[in-house]
């Protein structure tokens, strides 16, 4: 079964379904954070129609389709997890990713039984590296427990948020991993089918990995087992959220479907479905190869393994690095980063713009869910985005504002009609209006009581983060 092709009313939900991403310059956070550095270019981004909000080029912001530059790639870790074959200048070729052990990993799993492999996942400590961090081994046991003639897998290759470019890399200079991690969860949960639904600013990433899929097929690596096809998106922010994802493969529209049932019972074309972002599936291979162990004994307190990160270009040294949980974000940013090229660090944006933001005063926290989740702030998908004290607090909860409410899906009250409403009185707060502090405050609280999804929930979160972490510069406008 493919999925359905988008008809005239779905179509008219995407931004990008007549737009060459190569036209397009950058309107994302990162790039917000960095505009001092190009100007002009920020203002063709912010101009132009439709908005853009992430190329995956926050190392070199702001950015746009025309030009790149390859980032600093480092691994701060005792084992490297994920980065080798990025480190090594990238792998496109099947035959050199099986010279380089490419493989060996998925045909170990088979000698393993289904149930085997998910306790080695369990055991391992994985957890999801796409945002909310749900241990992958009772995600993969939900689906298993599932008696159903056809399971699915998917490849969460949306990376909508701003400030991340990890799995574009991942994807780009690694496509077999991601290929041969799908294989292996595949085999582990019993899905005959998988698709990998990636975002369409990734431009060079569709065509490498449309390209490894085809030698996968021509080396018949995967068949008859299992069958992975690439579906690319038409831009969408909320096609990150798994359930409006599934919706876009089934050619619907991408709105958040309520809960329950949960995706692991009733997931794509109706079938038990397993979701996972590249990050999380590239860990895989090395996880059957060197043994649940060895992986849990990367990384600190509940949170086991290594993170990749995402640096942006306020840093002396953006780029992306693998660190083992329990760095401090101290060192993330003076020695990973370097420090700031200008200025003084006001906070950083750690995990999207649905988290919270870090004040320099609690630097000291070190890198892990539970420890991240303690700050009102979150891991996510491991975006790092610094912002100087050339920028004032209120323009960033402006920014967030807006991005929020042009990517809500619709579906829920408080997040359709509820952001737009937020982000108009944050805009004029910003332009030195008063602000009705009450009034702000019922939306924020309906926006974390009644939201769908995590899109409108994540909006209030980050306002109350920011609300405790900068209480004493907002003061003029809260009171």
């Amino acid at each position: 079964m493919r999925p359905s092709q988008h008809h005239g009313g779905v179509h008219a939900f995407y931004h990008l379904v007549q737009h060459p991403i190569a036209d397009c310059a950058c309107a994302g956070l990162a790039c917000f954070a960095a505009r001092a550095n190009r100007p002009e270019r920020w203002q063709t981004a912010i101009g132009q129609k439709p908005i853009v909000y992430c190329l995956g080029k926050c190392y070199d912001g702001p950015s746009d389709g025309k030009h790149d530059v390859r980032p600093h790639i480092g691994s701060h870790a005792r084992r490297t997890v994920l980065l080798d074959n990025v480190l090594a200048g990238g792998v496109r070729d099947l035959a050199v990713y099986r010279e380089r052990g490419g493989g060996v990993a998925f045909a170990s799993a088979q000698t393993l039984t289904p149930n085997e492999v998910v306790r080695m996942v369990h055991d391992a400590g994985l957890r999801g590296r796409g945002g909310a961090g749900f241990p992958a081994g009772i995600k993969w046991q939900a689906v298993v427990n599932e008696p159903a003639s056809i399971k699915y897998l998917v490849v969460n290759a949306d990376e909508g948020d701003p400030g991340a470019f990890s799995d574009r890399l991942l994807l780009e200079d690694d496509p077999f991993r991601v290929i041969e991690g799908a294989a292996i969860a595949a085999y582990a949960v019993g899905a005959s089918r998988g698709y990998i639904y990636l975002r369409k600013e990734y431009p060079v990433a569709a065509q490498v990995v449309s390209q490894a899929l085809e030698q996968a097929r021509a080396a018949g690596w995967l068949q008859p087992a299992f069958e992975l096809e690439l579906v690319v998106g038409q831009g969408a922010y909320i096609c990150g959220e798994e359930t409006a994802l599934l919706n876009a493969l089934e050619g619907r529209r991408p709105e958040v479907r309520q809960r329950p049932p949960q995706i692991t019972h009733h997931g794509l074309f109706g079938a038990p479905t397993l979701v996972h972002n590249v990050e999380t599936l590239c860990s895989l291979p090395w996880i059957v190869t060197h043994g649940a162990a060895a992986h849990a004994d990367l990384g600190f307190s509940r949170s086991r393994g290594t993170k990749l990160l995402s640096l942006n270009s306020l840093f002396r040294r953006p780029g992306l690095y693998e660190v083992e949980f329990g760095i401090s974000l101290a060192d993330i940013v003076g020695q990973l980063g370097q420090g700031l090229r200008r200025g003084n660090l006001k906070g950083l944006m750690v995990g999207g713009p649905l988290a919270g933001i870090v004040p320099p005063e609690l630097l000291a926290t070190r890198l892990g869910y539970e420890e991240m989740q303690a700050i009102d702030c979150a891991v996510g998908h491991g975006g790092v985005i610094a912002f100087a004290d050339d920028t004032p607090i209120m323009s960033i909860i402006a920014e967030v504002f807006r991005f929020g409410a042009r990517e809500s899906c619709g579906e829920c009250t408080p997040c359709h009609f509820g952001t737009p409403v937020l982000a108009a009185l944050v805009d004029a707060a910003a332009a030195g209006a008063s602000i009705d502090a009450a009034r702000f405050q019922r939306l924020i609280d309906a926006l974390a009581a009644t939201s769908l999804c995590g899109h409108g929930r994540g909006l209030a979160e980050f306002a109350l983060s920011v609300q405790r972490h900068y209480r004493a510069e907002l003061q003029t406008w809260f009171g």
